[in-house]
């Protein structure tokens, strides 16, 4: 029969307590609140995680944009210039985890939107972890351009990737959000939006 030294044993006993600890904090995590942007601080979203603005210069295309945030509303507007045979775009991302790790969307049912459009075209996308291509779920947002705001629901069901296999978003695994301006010839746009929230 085996018989654990004293040192042991306490070794032991800590081990177990840590464990105890880690498993206690993780049923006990604060849920993925409901609101993920009001625009209230000038470069933070709600989560107090920096916005992210990115174009298709990485694929080799000239689009431009420019972001101003005032009085709980965010104004995006510059100009898509694709590569030659390519789409061109902006991406205004709102992450949800500060290394990009996954979060529980689950409880939810899909995005809301207050949005308002006055030229170009725009989707919003659900970034998840479990897309590697950056193929991500994504839908158009269709508003009439008649300078005002408009509220839009985007069910998770509704989503679709552009080129990959139709897989339904895991919503256990959403790591941020992306409203993206994009065109396939040059033509300007400029968006506003005063909340992005989940349902």
């Amino acid at each position: 029969m085996t018989r654990f030294k004293p040192a042991k044993v306490t070794i032991l006993k800590k081990l177990t307590f840590m464990a105890a600890v880690v498993c206690a904090s993780s049923a006990f995590a604060a849920p993925l609140a409901p609101h993920i942007d009001t625009f209230d601080d000038a470069a933070n979203n709600q989560l107090n995680l920096p916005r992210q603005l990115l174009t298709d210069a990485v694929m080799g295309g000239g689009s431009s944009a420019t972001q101003s945030v005032e009085r709980g509303v965010v104004t995006l507007q510059g100009e898509i210039v694709p590569a030659r045979g390519q789409l061109g775009w902006v991406s205004y991302v709102l992450p949800l985890d500060i290394e990009g790790g996954a979060q529980d969307a689950s409880p939810y049912e899909g995005l809301v939107l207050r949005v308002k459009l006055t030229k170009g075209n725009l989707s919003v996308s659900v970034n998840s972890t479990e897309v590697t291509n950056f193929d991500y779920h994504a839908a158009p947002i269709t508003v009439t351009q008649d300078g005002e705001f408009h509220e839009v629901k985007v069910p998770f069901v509704s989503l679709k990737r552009a080129w990959s296999e139709q897989t339904p978003l895991n919503p256990k695994t959403v790591n941020g959000i992306s409203i993206v301006a994009y065109a396939v010839q040059p033509e300007p746009f400029d968006v506003s939006l005063d909340s992005v929230s989940f349902y």
